[in-house]
């Protein structure tokens, strides 16, 4: 894959019964904070369910999105997730 095409993810949330609210609070706020980061073209919520939260990114290249998996926004949502979560987040390349 060409190191400048555009990588277009899919992250889906299964909240714990009850956390909804608590998972979308903590997506607003790494959203705010990932849209600032070099390459990301779109990360935004298309999907909002109490049963799932589909969040859709698109990344500029494969290196910004590698740097967005090392940066501090994503590390801090994951630890806000992670008793938050009824599964594993699954993000699958679309």
């Amino acid at each position: 894959m060409e190191t400048n095409t555009p990588i277009n993810l899919r992250a889906t949330m299964v909240p714990n019964a009850g956390e909804h609210m608590r998972v979308k609070l903590a997506l607003d706020i790494a959203i705010e904070q990932v849209r600032t980061e070099p390459g990301c073209l779109r990360y935004e919520i298309i999907e909002d369910s109490e049963s799932a939260i589909v969040l859709a990114e698109q990344w500029a290249s494969r290196e910004d999105l590698e740097r967005h998996a090392r940066g501090a926004a994503l590390q801090d949502l994951q630890e806000s997730l992670s008793a938050l979560l009824a599964e594993p987040l699954k993000v699958e390349q679309v």
